[in-house]
């Protein structure tokens, strides 16, 4: 296995991949190419009769078709976001179409405005080209004018659908953007985006009463299912949507700089007990081990480890003069040294990268500010949750 990729949920596997971001399908596509077969196979017949069984490999040909397409839009976004500096981690097809991963959140208005609407523009457009391929194709074309016209369809009706301003939909990131770049917060903007993904949910479930009271044609049991279907996925992502507004809503008012802790700098020969007894002598609430010898106040010291926490009160009182602080301390890596400026979501998104109980928090000149311990992040995060 790649090392450097994540392993694959259950159920998903990697088919390829677009300037090196990796596109994934899960196993839920199967369904729809088997329920696309199934629902075309008459219209197969009346087009070209006499098929048989490979009626059904033509509607698998189309739904491949149809998700090649649902490739083009998620495409779209995720070379938009690079453009913008954000990094992209997959692209996955699934049942109701596909989502682009990205590895952060669009720091502009515009940037989020770009991001989401190259998507909707981009089915658009192959609905466009497909429908214009339709005057040069004679309508005895068979299966190709049926292909082209299945394809004009569905990406107009993928285009208009994913313009409808509610989260999770392309559209809600549109709103969000317009919400945000009228001088409401990020947080504010996202919660009106998601209220139109509420509402847009609601409304998919009277589709089918739309189509008995408003069209005239009666409602299909396929009708009733894929309404219900689609609203539940607007419901569920319009609600994480909320909550992810109201994490990072606590998250603002979270800075390293804040939560840090005073660090004693000790060399990695002194033993645990005086290095305890410097700490103390500081009012230091961690101990970080540098090289012999320990340099000048003001001067960027060579840091080699930090004294995690768990490893210190696991030493018994009778033992520590004995032991090197160097025996009990965790050697540096570059994800545990991280920026005194950070905060928020940069804040949480640089742990996350590199789990650890204490990180060592360093200035821009690389002089040491002091530690910061993660328990300390979960109790502000707990703090604010209840405020």
């Amino acid at each position: 296995m790649d090392q450097g990729r994540r392993p694959l949920p259950p159920g998903t596997w990697r088919i390829g991949s677009i300037a090196g971001v990796d596109v994934l399908l899960r196993s839920s596509w199967l369904l729809v190419a088997a329920l696309i077969a199934v629902v075309l196979a008459p219209r197969v017949d009346q087009v070209a009769p006499g098929l048989g069984a490979l009626r059904y490999v033509a509607g698998v040909a189309f739904a491949v078709l149809l998700y090649a397409s649902v490739l083009l839009h998620e495409a779209s976004h995720a070379v938009a976001a690079r453009r913008f500096g954000l990094p992209v981690r997959s692209i996955t097809l699934h049942f109701l179409g596909g989502v682009t991963e990205l590895g952060g959140e669009a720091r502009t208005p515009r940037a989020e405005l770009v991001i989401a609407v190259v998507g909707p523009l981009t089915s658009l457009l192959v609905g466009a080209a497909a429908l214009l391929s339709l005057t040069v194709v004679g309508p005895d074309a068979g299966l190709l004018r049926m292909a082209l016209e299945a394809l004009a369809v569905a990406n107009l009706a993928v285009g208009v659908l994913n313009l409808v301003p509610g989260l999770p939909l392309d559209g809600g990131r549109v709103l969000r953007a317009l919400v945000w770049g009228a001088g409401a917060s990020p947080h504010r903007a996202t919660t009106v985006a998601a209220w139109g993904g509420r509402v847009a949910a609601v409304l998919v479930l009277g589709w089918p009463l739309l189509l008995e009271v408003g069209l005239g044609r009666r409602a299909s049991v396929i009708d009733y299912l894929m309404a219900v279907v689609i609203a539940v996925f607007l419901w569920g992502g319009a609600n994480a949507s909320l909550l992810q507004a109201r994490l990072r809503r606590r998250l603002a008012g979270i800075t390293a700089r804040d939560l840090a802790r005073r660090a004693a700098l000790v060399p990695a020969t002194l033993s645990v007990a005086q290095s305890v007894g410097r700490a103390e002598e500081e009012q230091a609430g961690g101990i970080v081990v540098v090289a012999d010898p320990v340099p000048p106040s003001g001067s960027a010291p060579h840091v080699v480890a930090i004294v995690t926490e768990a490893a210190l009160e696991a030493i018994p009182l009778e033992r520590r003069p004995w032991l090197a602080v160097s025996q009990v301390s965790r050697t540096m890596e570059d994800g545990l040294r991280l920026s005194s400026d950070l905060d928020g979501e940069e804040l949480l998104d640089a742990m996350s990268a590199h789990p650890a109980s204490e990180y060592l928090l360093v200035d821009a000149d690389g002089a040491v500010y002091g530690l910061l311990a993660a328990r300390d992040v979960e109790r502000a995060l707990s703090t604010s949750a209840v405020r």
